[in-house]
């Protein structure tokens, strides 16, 4: 399957234009040819089918057709994770976008007060892009920052608030209200929330889970908590769709 991330002004078209990097990534480095089937999504959450109608020298036209699933998860789910250096940055949001998350916020925290630096944001949404394109998601992942410690609740929404705890005895018991269709995870720094910082979550009545007995990276624990609540049977995704014939 070929997944193509295009602007959302450009998604209720009869037939799109495939220029510039993503020309040459399909129809030069993958050499997709026409009547190649392709899955046409814009970035909000919805899709098309589309077939390759041609393929000229330097561009490439897709006749658009019918709904294509969306493979989105049911529960949206947003991080919010401590400002750090590009690399770790680059591999949570890229992993982050592949498991399901549909935002990911960097927060300045006392243990963790860093500016994320010139162009790192716009790199960081092409990383979540190009996982978009490679994991077959519809919805691409909003990436902010970095936020002060007093735009936690704005951030959080009124939806479910977990936080990571290396406190929190046990194994996270993840319960889910049905009508709760969204939620947010924070993720502390490595070097842990400062107190007065856990003491503001718990006031504010966010819930405490833990990872098991190792302390993770916060990118690694990231992924890994966000994986555990998408994938838990507490929240339920949306039942598999079977694909429709491409018309044009």
């Amino acid at each position: 399957m070929i997944t193509l991330l295009i602007a959302p002004v450009l998604f209720d078209a009869p037939e799109i234009k495939v220029e510039g990097d993503a020309y040459r990534h399909l129809f030069r480095a993958r050499r997709v040819e026409a009547g190649a089937e392709v899955r046409v999504v814009d970035g909000k959450g919805r899709a098309r089918w589309g077939r390759v109608a041609r393929v000229d020298r330097t561009t490439a036209a897709v006749s658009l057709g019918d709904p294509a699933p969306d493979r989105e998860p049911a529960f949206r789910l947003s991080l919010l994770v401590p400002t750090c250096r590009p690399e770790p940055a680059a591999w949570l949001v890229e992993k982050g976008t592949e498991v399901g998350v549909s935002a990911v916020h960097f927060l300045n925290m006392a243990r963790a007060p860093r500016e994320l630096g010139s162009g790192t944001l716009d790199r960081l949404r092409r990383v979540a892009a190009a996982a978009v394109e490679q994991c077959h998601r519809s919805r691409l992942p909003e990436v902010t920052g970095p936020h002060d410690w007093k735009e936690i609740g704005p951030l959080a929404g009124a939806g479910g608030r977990w936080f990571l705890d290396p406190e929190a005895d046990g194994a996270p018991a993840l319960t889910n209200d049905p009508a709760t269709t969204e939620g947010v995870l924070l993720v502390g720094p490595e070097g842990g929330l400062a107190p007065d910082e856990r003491q503001d979550l718990l006031a504010a009545g966010w819930r405490p889970v833990g990872l098991g007995e190792r302390i993770l990276r916060l990118e690694t624990a990231a992924v890994v908590g966000a994986a555990l609540i998408l994938l838990s049977p507490a929240f339920k995704t949306k039942p598999k769709l079977t694909p429709p014939t491409p018309s044009g």
